[in-house]
């Protein structure tokens, strides 16, 4: 039995930008014989659920509109990566193309659909801690 960190919106959990989620079954099943401990970065950084939606532009995090809650997403990494700490994750699997759990690739800041190559803060921070980290396209 493994622990895996898994972004919550990818289990069901209502917690995405627009107020609804990504569940992906392939996950969800996952925890048929493994521990699934679920993490929503935004939510964790004191952001609410729904929330305008924000995308990676370097090293800021630039809601819709042009506030910078680079501060929220970024506490919100921390505390997803003490949560893996604690409970000794084997490794994560957070959600595709996103500012906070993207991995390889993630929207490139225009909020026109484009994308580019990079990794979400808290994938970063995952990453850094020295976890093994891939999207739910990788399963």
């Amino acid at each position: 039995m493994k622990k895996i960190l898994v972004s919550a919106c990818l289990m069901g959990y209502d917690c995405r930008y627009a107020g609804d989620n990504c569940k992906n079954q392939k996950v969800v099943e996952l925890g048929s014989d493994n521990t699934l401990i679920p993490v929503c970065p935004e939510q964790l950084g004191g952001l609410s659920t729904p929330r305008l939606p924000a995308e990676r532009v370097g090293d800021k995090i630039i809601a819709k509109g042009g506030k910078d809650v680079s501060v929220e997403y970024n506490r919100g990494a921390d505390f997803a990566v003490e949560i893996a700490k604690q409970n000794n994750v084997d490794f994560c699997i957070m959600k595709s193309k996103s500012p906070s759990c993207g991995k390889g690739v993630i929207y490139d800041g225009t909020f026109t659909g484009g994308k580019t190559d990079g990794n979400g803060v808290t994938v970063d921070k995952l990453l850094q801690a020295g976890f093994k980290v891939i999207s739910e396209n990788d399963l």
